[in-house]
């Protein structure tokens, strides 16, 4: 198969060019018209298929409801928002839930399914500190310890690629350096970590910050905090939520210019709310959340609890309001995610032996068009 488009992302930039599809991967890039094509797409941005290494669930599913219809039918109809791959991800519950609750991605992974690529599991808690919880229910948060986690990791059958937790309770980073070792991303968040521990924390092997801005110690000039390390260390990557609402406009662009094109990563931290009407109520980590008219999800007294981002949306808020270069904002969900998940050699970009994961945008940024795997979705 042989797609083509005058706009086609390659090397930062578009160009005229044709993308030749074969048994999953992308197996020749050619000039624009060299070879008969099977889609031609005009004008339309053809991109790398988007990533979000964070999302909860969607369409009344969440991942700590161990159903594997609903995991099913969420990477199935993700593919509508340009995702062509993502990561289950959990919030903090009891340990019999958790441990259920990997299980059924590991079976679901291994078991067949449909649409966008499960990479594996985001373990975001059990081990978060108390004042910055969040949605997170406390009575669960718990001490980080090399023990409990494999026995997390036994469960989840080696799917856990990702763990979100409050570095400062991780006595010696003991937890920091063992995940490290054993290929696991270590991101901080839900923490009141000090600037200070959060450079001690990367140096321990820490790569990335979970959600900047929310559910951390804040920035100010003479205590700078996890926010202030998300700017400084430039070398950590960050993710964000780009629903203009958990970060106005002015602050995504704040971070993405003191980021840089390479280390933001945009997610959606969505709820299973997403892909339901204004006003609906669910039971999310044991708490009572609602979906405000903005898309934004709270608990009853109004904290943020998620989103119900579409990441294709995300992407226009963070070029059309944001006012983030566009290259910065597409890296943010292909390339970023990729390369901090150590997925670059196969995911991330449009190049000949990659995946062939690829989104058509039309021109206000909805998806024309998704294939995951080199086959169409839509």
């Amino acid at each position: 198969m042989i797609i083509q488009s005058q706009k086609v992302w390659i090397a930062d930039q578009f160009v005229p060019a044709a993308v030749e599809v074969e048994d999953s991967k992308i197996t020749g890039i050619f000039p624009y018209g060299e070879k008969t094509a099977d889609a031609d797409y005009g004008a339309k941005r053809i991109v790398p298929g988007f990533m979000d290494i964070h999302c909860h669930g969607a369409y009344e599913f969440d991942t700590n409801d161990a159903k594997p219809e609903g995991l099913r039918y969420w990477a199935k109809h993700i593919v509508s928002e340009g995702v062509t791959s993502f990561l289950a991800t959990t919030v903090t519950q009891s340990e019999t839930v958790l441990t259920h609750a990997v299980a059924n991605v590991a079976d679901v992974m291994e078991g067949g399914y449909e649409g966008a690529e499960i990479l594996g599991i985001h373990f975001e808690g059990p081990f978060l500190d108390m004042k910055y919880k969040g949605a997170q229910p406390p009575e669960y948060i718990a001490k980080p310890t090399v023990e409990q986690f494999q026995k997390y990791q036994q469960a989840a059958r080696g799917h856990i690629r990702y763990i979100t937790l409050a570095p400062e309770h991780d006595e010696n980073f003991a937890l920091t350096r063992y995940l490290t070792a054993h290929g696991v991303v270590v991101s901080l968040g839900h923490s009141a970590a000090t600037y200070e521990q959060a450079v001690m924390a990367w140096a321990n092997g820490a790569r990335s910050m979970t959600h900047v801005y929310n559910g951390m110690s804040p920035f100010a000039h003479r205590a700078n905090g996890l926010v202030g390390a998300a700017y400084r260390i430039r070398t950590m990557y960050g993710e964000i939520i780009c629903d203009g609402c958990h970060s106005t406009p002015a602050a995504l662009n704040n971070y993405f210019m003191s980021k840089g094109p390479d280390h933001a990563i945009m997610i959606s931290d969505a709820l299973m709310a997403k892909g339901t009407p204004v006003g609906s109520e669910y039971i999310f980590g044991g708490n009572h959340i609602t979906v405000y008219p903005d898309g934004s999800a709270h608990l009853d007294d109004g904290t943020l609890a998620g989103s119900t981002l579409n990441i294709n949306k995300g992407l226009r808020i963070l070029v059309e309001e944001a006012m983030v270069p566009f290259n910065y904002a597409l890296n943010a969900c292909t390339i970023n995610p990729a390369t901090c998940l150590h997925l670059d050699d196969r995911k991330g970009s449009l190049q000949v032996g990659k995946d062939a994961d690829i989104v058509v945008l039309d021109d206000n940024y909805d998806v024309l068009q998704t294939y995951c795997m080199g086959k169409a979705q839509l």
